[in-house]
Formats: structure tokens, C-alpha cells, sequence
């Protein structure tokens, strides 16, 4: 491990992004869940309270915690880690633990308790994946046996295991992850050429044979169609955003959250957050996220060893994707995902694991090289 004299200052402009992100995420969610809360639990402030409880304390802990801790140490214990990750997959299919959502079941109960290791998993393979590939080198990473076939074989394992639960969302951003970090570790182009073709034959095959991912795919080429079933929720998402106008209609005045845009505190919160404070403030989200990509490659650059180069891309390629493809699908540029805006959608697994996750990245930029 290093010692403490040879850290220095944190990379304070990515702290300052990832700290507005979540307080806008929080000022959202308190007015996004109100009119859901009230009719559910009989409490306006029943998402925001759960998300601070669940999801900002554990998190906050991880985030200071993972600050402190030698991004380096990860790697004597991520096979353990890694392991028990995957084990909680299977966990979820035991009767009377695992829960189900919607149509996935992908959840762990214990008692008042609930958390999904989908969310674990993105953070441990990820730390895997980089020992991995710096354990390979550059020569490893680039060969066909030694490096392209386990890497698919690593991948294969993890995807089967989601894909019987189902989540395509979760997957879908491991799988892009992944191949960011492939790449990111000096793999041969054609290589992931061919992991981005086989995983966008993959995705089609899953569509056309599932009805509601073919649903899904219909809507977003026809969205005019049957709005009042298959192509309601986009329609509801349209109007939510197109109602807010450059200004928004105002903090709390949203229309949409009242029962008509579903998942308004989760997958759609981004509409929700659009009609309320308009263009101005989306373009204010996304310029945040985008510093934060930004800063996050530019930690990575400098990184001071292989390892904490891939570390710091994948955690920047896992969040910028999930906003890119959850934002995407709000306004019609990508099929509906039921993937959530990293930081700004409820959900106190996602939360807590994504802050930890920048307690790596910003310890990362403590030892970042001149």
C-alpha cells in the first residue's frame, strides 16, 4: 500500500459534479414521489425518506470509507468478493427470498430489508475485470485464446445468470461496461468489433423472441400507435417533457407524477424532472454529467498504474452509459430500457453501490500522476 504522504488533494472538480448530481437527484425525488407516496403509503415523502435512509446514509459510508481505502487493496479481494456477488444472483431464486418486480425477479428480501446484487455485480466484475486484464497485459489482452475467449466466457456467466431473472437493463450496462474496459485495456479493435456485434445479435435475438421487449421495440418505432396501451408510457413521457418548455411549470407543479407517467420516481423520473424545471435545467443535468465524464477519463489518464486506469473508465463508462441510455429512451432516441438515471432515480441499492463505487474513483485521483 502507499503511504499517506504520497496522496494528495482529490480531483475537487468531480467532486463538485458528482455532489450536484446528487442533490439535484434528492430535490427531484422529493417532489417526483409525493403524489405516488400519498396513494401507496399514505405519506407524500415516503420515497424521499426511504432514499435517504437506503440509499444517501449507506452510501455516504461507502463513499467515505472507499475514499480512504488504497484502490490497490481491491484486488487481493475481489475473487472472494466477485464470487459472493454472483452467489446473491442465485440467491434471488430461492422461495421466499428472492422478490419480484414488475418482470424481473431480481431482489433480495430479509425482512424489512430489500436490496438488488444486480447492482453489487456491476461493481465487483468491474474490479475483477480490471485485475484481470493488468494481470494479462497488454500482449495477454490482445491474444484470441488467452484473452478475447475468457473474456467472453467471464461475461457468458454473468449474462446467463441476469437473463434468467430477467434484467436487461442491468446486463445491458455490464455488457457495455465491460467492453469499455476491454478496449480501455489495449484489446485488438476487431476484437471488440466483434463483442459489440455479438452483443447487438444477442439483444435483437432477446427482443424477438420475448413479447414485451418486441413491445417495447414496436413503440419506439411507432410510438403514435395504440397510445393508450403498448405505446402509453412513452406518450406520457413526451407530454411530461414537452409541457415543461424551456422554464419548466415549476418546482412541485408537475402534472405527470399524478398517476399518469408510470415509474415517475424511477425509470421516468428524468420527464418528471424535465416538466418541473425545463429545458435549461436538462441542459444544466446533462453538462453535469458530462464534466463528470470528463474528469473521470482525464483520472484515468493519469492513473498510476494499469489497474486504476481501468478501474476509474469502467466506473465512468458504467454511469455515463446508464444516464445516456435512461435519457435516451425519455425522448425517444432508444427503446424504453427500464434502465434508472444514475443518482436521480429512487432506488437505495443503485445509490449506495454508484457512490461507493466514486469513493474508488476519487481515490483513484488522489494518486494520480503529475
Amino acid at each position: 500500500m502507499r503511504s499517506q504522504s504520497k496522496y494528495h488533494a482529490p480531483d475537487f472538480v468531480l467532486l463538485g459534479a458528482f455532489g450536484a448530481l446528487l442533490l439535484l437527484g434528492l430535490v427531484v425525488l422529493s417532489s417526483a414521489g409525493t403524489a405516488i407516496g400519498y396513494q401507496k403509503f399514505n405519506d407524500s415523502y415516503y420515497f424521499i425518506k426511504h432514499q435517504l435512509l437506503y440509499g444517501l446514509l449507506p452510501g455516504l459510508f461507502l463513499l467515505f470509507l472507499f475514499t480512504k481505502i488504497n484502490y490497490q487493496v481491491w484486488k487481493k479481494f475481489i475473487v472472494p468478493l466477485l464470487f459472493a456477488s454472483i452467489a446473491l444472483l442465485v440467491i434471488v431464486f430461492i422461495p421466499g427470498i428472492g422478490a419480484q418486480y414488475g418482470t424481473a425477479k431480481s431482489w433480495i428480501n430479509l425482512g424489512p430489508l430489500s436490496f438488488q446484487p444486480a447492482e453489487l455485480v456491476k461493481l465487483t466484475f468491474l474490479l475483477y475485470l480490471a485485475t484481470w486484464m493488468e494481470k494479462r497485459g497488454t500482449y495477454g489482452v490482445k491474444d484470441f485464446y488467452s484473452g478475447f475467449l475468457p473474456f467472453l466466457f467471464l461475461i457468458g456467466i454473468i449474462s446467463a445468470l441476469m437473463l434468467m431473472q430477467p434484467d436487461m437493463g442491468s446486463l445491458s450496462i455490464i455488457i457495455f461496461m465491460s467492453i469499455a474496459v476491454f478496449f480501455a485495456s489495449g484489446a485488438k479493435m476487431k476484437h471488440v468489433i466483434a463483442m459489440m456485434a455479438a452483443g447487438a445479435t444477442a439483444i435483437y435475438l432477446l427482443i424477438i423472441k420475448s413479447p414485451y421487449r418486441a413491445a417495447r421495440l414496436t413503440t419506439f418505432l411507432h410510438p403514435e400507435l395504440d397510445p393508450q396501451g403498448i405505446g402509453y408510457h412513452i406518450n406520457q413521457a413526451f407530454l411530461a417533457i414537452g409541457s415543461g418548455g424551456f422554464w419548466g411549470r415549476g418546482f412541485g407543479h408537475s402534472r405527470q407524477k399524478f398517476q399518469y407517467l408510470p415509474e415517475a420516481t424511477g425509470d421516468s423520473i428524468f420527464a418528471i424532472y424535465a416538466e418541473e424545471l425545463g429545458l435549461l435545467m436538462c441542459v444544466v443535468l446533462i453538462g453535469l454529467f458530462i464534466l463528470l465524464m470528463y474528469r473521470g477519463l482525464k483520472i484515468a489518464k493519469a492513473s498510476p498504474d494499469q489497474f486504476g486506469r481501468l478501474v476509474a473508465a469502467g466506473i465512468i463508462a458504467w454511469i455515463i452509459f446508464q444516464a445516456f441510455f435512461n435519457i435516451s429512451s425519455m425522448v425517444g432516441l432508444l427503446p424504453m430500457t427500464g434502465i434508472p438515471l444514475p443518482f436521480i432515480s429512487y432506488g437505495g441499492t443503485a445509490l449506495a453501490v454508484t457512490m461507493g463505487a466514486m469513493g474508488i474513483l476519487i481515490n483513484i485521483s488522489r494518486q494520480t500522476k503529475a
